[in-house]
């Protein structure tokens, strides 16, 4: 079609005797190609400065060990010395963490009845990073443990966990606990408003293995959150392998299956929000990052 447009044009000049010369077909195509510039990989959506939040891993040397009796033992005769505040060292490791305060988009769900229904979505859009450094406890000649850090990749399993607080009519309170929710057709409506040049990831595809150096970012969604809650927490599992443990006293009894009666908490970050809205008009406008009076975030074990 452009060839006969051409010719139709040149035999038109040549008409009106105008001087003009014989096209070369497909030139101007690519003289204009050459005239466009290569089109760059697509940058991402540059943000405003404490959009993004960043948390402190607070890693301790002493997270890398502990002391303990070992009950089973123990329980087979009390004079095992040897078995009383026993040394357990283990690497620990710690991923970098930043975060986007909690939004909320409307998304239509499908139902088990086969039929769509819109549904207020609560979410948070984070990324962890591999910094590497993982503490590593080793022996020395003299006979003391010292730490070492090494790189390697980390495998990054999260677990969400939000735990909602409100007041009822008459001043009653009440809490609820919502898990993290795998919603997929949300996820492309939070990657168009957020940024669609960048791969998010949710809580199930992000599983996996993190090279030292390498970010990846991801989505945690929740549903049918209730309006009341006013003050809520996230609690994020999974951003490092540092944990305690304690033995209820004279909770194992010799016979008793190996760890009974052991409690075994995980290091948890715990992130502070507080929404000062009402039932009516949710809107994520009224979430405020930290609590009045209290932290932004912590750094708990359960």
């Amino acid at each position: 079609m452009n060839r006969l447009l051409c010719l139709r044009n040149w035999l038109a000049a040549l008409a009106l005797g105008a001087v003009v010369s014989w096209p070369v077909f497909g030139q101007q195509e690519r003289l204009a190609g050459a005239r466009q510039p290569v089109k760059a990989r697509p940058e991402h959506r540059r943000l405003a400065p404490g959009v993004v939040k960043l948390v402190n891993p607070a890693r301790q040397i002493e997270e890398s060990y502990s002391r303990h009796n070992v009950v089973e033992l123990l329980a087979v005769d009390p004079q095992f010395d040897w078995a009383k505040e026993v040394a357990f060292r283990h690497d620990v490791w710690a991923l970098e963490f930043r975060f986007k305060p909690m939004r909320m988009i409307w998304v239509d769900v499908p139902q088990p009845s086969g039929q769509m229904r819109r549904k207020l979505i609560w979410y948070m859009v984070y990324s962890v990073r591999n910094p590497g450094k993982v503490m590593h406890p080793v022996l020395g000649d003299d006979g003391t443990y010292k730490v070492e850090y090494v790189d390697r990749p980390i495998r990054f399993i999260p677990e969400f966990l939000l735990e909602g607080h409100g007041a009822m009519q008459g001043g009653k309170g009440f809490t609820k606990v919502y898990p993290d929710r795998v919603i997929p057709v949300a996820l492309g409506a939070i990657r168009l408003r957020e940024d669609r040049t960048r791969r998010f990831y949710n809580s199930v595809e992000i599983c996996g293995m993190i090279p030292v150096g390498q970010t990846v970012w991801g989505v945690a969604t929740w549903e049918d959150i209730d309006p009341r809650i006013d003050r809520f927490s996230v609690y994020i599992q999974g951003l490092t392998n540092a944990y305690r443990w304690r033995d209820k006293p004279g909770s194992y009894k010799k016979g008793d299956p190996i760890g009974t009666g052991r409690r075994l908490s995980r290091k948890t970050l715990k992130l502070n929000f507080w929404r000062p809205g009402d039932e009516y008009f949710e809107h994520e406008r009224e979430i405020r990052y930290g609590i009045p009076g209290g932290v932004d975030y912590e750094w708990v074990y359960r």
